[in-house]
């Protein structure tokens, strides 16, 4: 379930105080994971903790989202809108020094069925590039349903039609993550994408 929050203080795990932005739209609950549940054989490609970047791909805009150290909370980051793939890179080289991110966790558009769509495609070659401007292994990530959910949850929120489409990527994104580490991944992984010299399509 997701809940609109008024800015307050709490303590997380080990009486840790944990902040909350004004009005931030935070997941209570699970996404289902169906077919993407974490693989035990495969080992995690990170670090035991520090932060991981969620990301809701997208040809136009992309939704961010970022988990504490700990990895017990996802929070929505930032919904970027793409402009060139010099810019791009340098923007995601950025959030991923200012948070201190350790590993990517990408969104991968999968059919009703759990096969791959078009989108699919597009999203893995999006990963890879990561992998390459930031020196970080991406894990992709079963989306199915995340933008639904966001729209519901921020509808929930009684948020205008306005402030809606600004925040959906990145709560989409923050859906992703959440989902994901409540999965147990980590320790646990899915696939990883290796480096690739080839960057995706930014246009419009």
């Amino acid at each position: 379930m997701w809940q609109r929050h008024a800015r307050h203080d709490s303590k997380g795990r080990g009486g840790r105080q944990r902040h909350h932005r004004k009005d931030e739209v935070r997941w209570t609950g699970a996404i289902p994971v169906s077919e993407s549940e974490c693989a035990i054989a495969v080992p995690s490609p990170w670090p035991g903790k520090g932060a991981l970047l969620g990301i809701d791909y997208g040809t136009v805009r992309v939704g961010l989202a970022v988990t504490d150290p700990d990895r017990i909370i996802a929070s929505p980051l930032d919904t970027y809108a793409r402009r060139s793939e010099p810019l791009d890179g340098a923007y995601f080289q950025k959030v991923v020094t200012d948070h201190r991110v350790v590993g990517l966790v990408v969104g991968l558009p999968l059919h009703a069925n759990g096969q791959e769509s078009v989108s699919s495609a597009g999203a893995r070659t999006f990963g890879k590039w990561l992998t390459t401007i930031t020196g970080l292994r991406t894990v992709f990530w079963d989306e199915r349903y995340s933008t639904w959910f966001a729209e519901g949850a921020l509808l929930g929120a009684k948020l205008t039609h306005k402030k809606r489409k600004e925040k959906r990527d990145r709560v989409a994104a923050q859906m992703i993550l959440q989902a994901y580490i409540e999965a147990g991944c980590p320790p646990q992984g899915t696939q990883t994408a290796p480096p690739d010299e080839n960057p995706p399509d930014s246009s419009r």
